[in-house]
This record gives C-alpha cells, structure tokens and sequence, in this order.
C-alpha cells in the first residue's frame, strides 16, 4: 500500500511538472524549486507579472508564459538574492523563500522583446548542442525575450529548395557555407567559405531545431524565421537562365546572386522556400529579411517592386506575416519600405545606443520620420565579432531610451531587443536593456547598480557597490560612438602606432585607467568573502582581465616611444614586460572556462561524429576566431581578428608568437639591420590547421590567481 502511495505521490509530482513549461524551468534551476512557487496564468490583454505571498508560497502569476518567468526572474534578483546568467543557469534556493511583504504588478505596452543578431550564430551559437540551447532558452524567458531570431538547421531549407531547382549537391555545398560563416551566407555576404558540410551536419542540425522549437513554442515563444530575400548561387543566371542581378563583394567575397523581382521565378522560386521551410519547422509569422545587407549594389534594382515581391511572397505563406528588417547603414531603403502598410514591416534600430535611426537628431544615421508608419524595436548592438572587453553606455541608453518613449516617432515604438554580434559577455547590459520595459520612471543607474548587486553576489556590500559604481562610470559609460569594447592590444596584429585590433574597432582608451583598477582592488579586498560565488569569480577574473589589457594598451606606447627615441636598453625591458603581461593574462584568465579557447575548440569537436568531421569544425572554429577568411579576405577585406578573442591559450600561442615576432624586428631595426616586412598572415594562418588540445577546465583558484597577477603588474608600479 505505501508503495503505491509513492507512486501516486511520484506520478502526480511528473504530471505536475509535465503540464506547464515554467515548473519545469524552475526544476532545472533548482531541483524542488516549484514546490516553494504557485504560478498563475490570468487572461489578460495587458503585458504583466505580479509577485504576492500566500501562505509559505511565492505567487508568481502574469498573461502568459513568458512574462511569468520575467517575473520569477526579478523574484529571484531582487528578493532572494540570485542572479542567473550566462555563467550559471542553476542555483540553490533557500529552504524558505523570502517573503513578498506587498503586492508587486509590472506591466509594460512593449509587447516585443527581441533576441539574437544573425551573426550571434556565428560568433557564439556555431556548434552548439541541445544541452547548451536548453540553457539559452531558459534565460530568455527569464530575461522576457518572446520573438528571438531562429535560424539554426535553415540550411537544410535551401540545400531542398535547391534540389528541386536542379542543383547537385555537390553543387549545393559549394553554395552553403560552413558553420563558422553561416551566418554570413543567410544575409546573402559570402557562399561556400567553411564548407563543405557534411550530410550528417544538416541531420543533427534539422534534430536540433524541433527540439529548439518544442521548447520555444511550449513557453509561447514565437521564432523569426528567415525569409526570401531574392539569394540565389551566383550562377544561377547562367544554370538555371534566371535575371539575375550581381550585387558585388563584401570583404573581398563574391556574394551570392540576387534574383531581381520582376522575374516570374521570383515568386516561384520564393514558394519553394517558404513550402520546404514550413514542411521541416512548421508555421511561423515573423520573417527576417535583409537584402543588400552591408552594401549590396542596387544598381539597376526596382526597390520599391522589391519590397512589394518580398513582402507578397512572404503574405502567400502566411497572410499574417510580419517582415523583421535591420536598420544598419543603408538599411532599410526607404523606397524598399515606404509602400508597405503598416503592420506588416517591424523594424529593428540595430544599434540605438550608437547610431540609431529612429528619430535621434545626435545620430550619424538620423532620420527625420524615422520609420514612418512601420513599427520598430529599440535594440542594443553592444558587442562586435564576440570580442572579449568590459564596455556599455549606461547613461547614453537611459537617455535616448526614455526620449524614443515620448518622441512623437516613438509612437510606433512596440519593444526591446538584444541584437548583439557574440553573448557571454557583459551580462549587466542584458540585464539592464531587458529590464526598460518593465521600468516606465526614468532609472536612477547608481539605485539600479546597488540593486545589481544585491542579485549578482547575493548580499549588500558597500565595497562591490563602489567597485560598480566605479565601473558605471568608466567601462559602462563610453561617452562616444564606438564599435564595442575598447580592444586590447594583445590581440592587434603589431604596429608602432595601435589604433584597433579588428579593422572597424577601436583601442583608444575612453575613461582613465588607474580609476578602473580601483573597482578591480575593491574587489581584491573582499575577494576571500566571495570564495566559491560563482558570478563573483566571474566579475573578478573579467574586471582584473581589463586591468591588465589597459596596461597593456599603455604599455605598448611606452614600447613605441622607447624604440623611437632609440633607447635599446629601454626598449628591451618594456618589450620583455609586455610579453610577460601578455603571460599572465593567459594564467589568469585559464581559471575560468568561459575565458579558454579550449572550450570554444571543444564545442566544435564534440558535435563531428568522425575525425574529418571534428577536424572541419574545429578548422571553421579557429579560422573565424583569427584570420576570418583567406589571404584575401584578410588582409584585403580587413577581417583579420574581427572576431578576436582575449582567451587563455589563444594569448599565449597565437597573440605571443605575433608580438615576439615584432619586438624581434625592432630590436634588428635598432641594432642597424634592414627593416623586413612580416607576413602577418602567413605567421598566423598555421595555428588554424593545428589540432592541439587546450584545457577546458580551471587550471587555478579564481581569487589567488586574480591577487597574485594583479599585484606582480600593478603594485610594484
């Protein structure tokens, strides 16, 4: 009899667990967490959560799914402590949950709330596995996300379409590109670099996309899709007798042809797409479209019959589609969209903090109208190629976020999105940006940064409060336009004079450093209290990591003044003690995973089911995170280190040997010998074909690490 009983007990606890997405998001987070939490769906037109006491349970309640696990998100932040991020989706919950002494109601008109750029993709999501989307799809319902750009597995949409236009396969993995560049291909950059793609990548891709998809639609998440945008192989012309327009290079790729809209297969061609899309993924609302992305030639282009071919096709596979388009640089041309009716076009201001269209008079990229009658997102860009560096603009963002609000454009204002080129970095900016439409009063950032802290440690403390109120001010408060992090001169390809390490970046400091390195030593102070906080550890290895990579940009002027000046004896000693910075950033950061290029390397093993497989991926992994493309692309194009990470392992073999190299030629310049060109690719380009492994665990304690590489650069100084 009391066997039964437990059973009944188990199965009515799985049928529990089973019926509703966000009981079973708190299990993971917690294993019994749901018991300590009643949640409640309430029909309601109205965007909102509420957080009440009843009994011993925290009520969690709001209009749906989503905005529940936002609400069990500002819970688990503000009143107890826990702050769920990249570096940790799990936590232990107190045995009793702190009570909530009064009704809270959050309600927000900002019913869209945005995620992922295509290259994000690329840069991050490249060879991700279920276990890791499982994960990322928790933390955006938390974070409120319900509309996030889905494009894994949409490969195998186009390797179909393509077939039945008569295309070969081997013909079609020349056009798809590999894993690394995907996202490039999908907004029509590049064809084929990174291929070809084996067949089992399309399987394992299709299997993690329906998995991807049950979860989403489960919490009510609706995906944006990628529409048509007139892509075709550049040789299609020819193959298949199409009007087929060239749109030129972009960093020295040949981008796919563009299929000009008044041909009759547009429209075919178009249906093809959206019926293979449908049949592998199902039905969706939200297509993404970008055509001419990052200047695409127009030439000879009808853009308004563009616009009306695109959006005419999209409406044929679903009569309530909405068309998401990037506004970044030229995009999107008006004479593309003016004639669309409003509703069936939301924009994304890719980049509001930086260079918004929307109506900013201070943006380089103002529009007066801004959207006109089209809806639109205000998004954050924020971080560039997945480069690793403490920066946001706080101030800018509270500033032109309220004043979109009351701005006359702002009234087809419709959200928040996060439109970010690489994740895992920054997380106080996601949390900030995610929380605007819950906050209709203008925040206070130094109120809210105490707040942050409360939930990013778990307890009030007036050091790490001034440490953040340090970094609201330095790191946080770029007071300039500028492509992401200020970027550390460890990973520039040397030079005398530094101005960036990827082409379109900058390394120019904005605030001053010996400012920042007090947040880093109040953070030292109290480092033992915070021995095993895992977000602490975090913070800390990250805010000691920019110490040490602004010393380096000083540094590295130093070196230049010294060799200029012809001080050998200088120039040797300052050269020695960069190379040694350059040492103990890759000991430092080789106590957390999240900064080891082993772990991005590992994730690109682990997903080829055989040695060739596992070699292609990690090819694609290393290349993209270095040289980018071929010689070509490059140098010529200007896409060496775009995506150039600041990781232990990639400091010490990659970004050493180029900077020992350098400091070689000088001394042989000073010592009288003719000056030799080097050949930054060639010098490069082999570690993309190693095969090496790299450690994928911690290979120090955080906080003595931190203390003892701190203290050897900053104290005897």
């Amino acid at each position: 009899m009391k066997r039964i009983l437990v059973l009944l007990i188990v199965l009515g606890f799985v049928l529990k667990v089973g019926a509703n997405p966000v009981v079973r998001l708190l299990e993971r987070i917690d294993k019994g967490a749901s018991g300590k939490f009643k949640i409640e769906v309430v029909n309601s037109s109205e965007d909102f959560f509420e957080l009440e006491q009843k009994g011993d349970k925290v009520v969690v309640r709001g209009n749906n799914y989503v905005n529940i696990c936002a609400g069990i998100n500002w819970y688990l932040k503000y009143y107890a402590g826990i702050h769920l991020s990249w570096n940790q989706m799990k936590a232990q919950l107190p045995e009793q949950l702190p009570v909530v002494g009064q009704k809270e109601r959050h309600v927000t008109d900002l019913s869209y709330r945005y995620d992922f750029n295509y290259c994000t993709y690329s840069y991050s999501m490249a060879f991700w596995d279920w276990e890791r989307w499982e994960k990322e799809i928790d933390w955006m319902a938390l974070h409120g996300v319900n509309m996030p750009l889905m494009v894994t597995g949409m490969e195998s949409v186009w390797f179909n379409v393509l077939k039945r236009l008569g295309y070969e396969k081997e013909e079609i993995n020349r056009f798809i590109a590999g894993p690394g560049f995907l996202a490039w291909w999908y907004m029509n950059n590049l064809e084929g670099w990174g291929g070809p793609n084996p067949d089992s990548w399309y399987q394992q891709q299709e299997k993690l996309m329906h998995k991807i998809l049950n979860r989403m639609r489960e919490y009510g998440i609706e995906p944006v899709f990628p529409g048509y945008a007139g892509m075709v192989p550049a040789d299609a012309g020819k193959k298949l007798g199409l009007d087929v327009a060239d749109p030129g290079t972009w960093c020295g790729f040949r981008r796919p042809g563009f299929l000009q809209p008044t041909d009759p297969a547009f429209e075919r061609i178009a249906g093809l797409y959206y019926a293979e899309m449908r049949k592998l993924y199902g039905k969706a609302r939200f297509f993404s479209v970008d055509p001419f992305h990052e200047g695409g030639n127009t030439k000879g282009i009808d853009l308004a019959a563009t616009g009306q071919a695109i959006m005419q096709a999209m409406k044929k596979s679903n009569s309530e589609a909405v068309w998401v388009i990037q506004a970044w640089q030229a995009n999107p041309r008006p004479a593309m969209i003016d004639g669309l009716k409003a509703g069936d076009l939301l924009v994304l201001d890719l980049s509001s903090e930086n260079r918004p269209m929307w109506g900013d008079p201070e943006s380089p990229w103002f529009r007066k109208e801004g959207y006109k009658q089209h809806e639109w997102l205000y998004c954050m860009l924020l971080n560039y190629g997945g480069n690793v560096g403490m920066y946001g603009r706080m101030d800018r963002i509270i500033e032109s976020f309220y004043s979109a609000r009351t701005h006359p454009n702002g009234r087809t204002l419709k959200g928040v999105g996060m439109t970010m080129e690489g994740i895992e970095n920054n997380p106080v900016m996601y949390e900030f940006i995610m929380e605007l439409p819950w906050r209709p009063e203008k925040i206070d950032k130094e109120e809210w940064l105490e707040g942050y802290v409360f939930a990013r440690y778990g307890r009030k403390d007036p050091k790490l409060s001034e440490a953040w109120k340090i970094l609201g001010k330095t790191a946080y408060n770029c007071p300039r336009i500028q492509e992401g992090t200020t970027e550390s001169v460890f990973c520039a390809r040397p030079a005398e004079e530094i101005y960036s390490a990827s082409s379109w970046g900058s390394s120019n400091m904005y605030y001053p450093v010996a400012e920042f390195r007090k947040a880093a030593g109040l953070m030292l102070q109290v480092a033992d209290r915070y021995r095993g906080n895992n977000n602490f550890e975090y913070d800390l290895t990250d805010v000691v990591r920019q110490a040490v990579a602004d010393r380096g940009n000083e540094l590295q002027k130093e070196i230049t003044a010294a060799y200029r000046s012809k001080d050998k004896e200088l120039f040797s000693r300052l050269s020695e003690k960069f190379l040694e910075l350059i040492l103990l950033q890759d000991r430092l950061l080789s106590c957390r995973p999240e900064f080891m290029v082993g772990t991005w390397l590992q994730q690109a093993r682990k997903i080829g089911a055989g040695a060739e497989e596992k070699q292609l991926y990690e090819w694609n992994a290393r290349t993209q995170i270095t040289v980018w493309g071929d010689r070509n692309a490059a140098n010529g194009g200007g896409l060496h280190d775009y995506a150039h990470r600041e990781w232990a392992g990639l400091l010490k073999d990659f970004y050493y040997l180029r900077w020992k190299t350098w400091f070689e030629e000088l001394q042989n310049r000073l010592a009288g010998e003719t000056p030799q060109d080097i050949d930054w690719f060639a010098l490069e380009e082999p570690w993309t074909r190693r095969q090496n492994d790299y450690a994928v665990t911690s290979q120090g304690d955080v906080v003595s690490v931190a203390r003892e590489v701190f203290g050897k650069i900053f104290n005897n100084e």
